[in-house]
């Protein structure tokens, strides 16, 4: 019962955001660096270590380590971390 336990929580911890995220409008909600925080816009590229978002504001691109940030897709209200999802995105595609 307890390795079933710890499977279950590891799993927990592992989630992972599967879905394409090019595209995708978003808030920053929590980050790191105060300058980012508020940040509201498209997701037009990722990496394994970064997205880069253009502002609704002004309309410049703005790059974002994922390790330093928490965001909020517009759309669907769905919160993540960038911990969460530090991986190429074709890595995460395929799970």
């Amino acid at each position: 019962l307890k390795v079933l336990v710890r499977k279950i929580v590891k799993m927990a911890r592992t989630k992972v955001f599967p879905h394409e995220l090019i595209g995708e409008e978003v808030e920053i909600v929590g980050s790191t660096n105060p300058s980012a925080l508020g940040i509201v816009g498209g997701i037009i590229d990722e990496t394994k270590q970064t997205i880069t978002v253009r502002r609704n504001d002004n309309g410049r691109e703005v790059v974002l380590l994922k390790n330093t940030i928490t965001f909020r897709l517009s759309r669907t209200g769905t919160t993540i971390s960038g911990k969460d999802i530090i991986k190429r995105p074709e890595e995460r595609l395929k799970g």
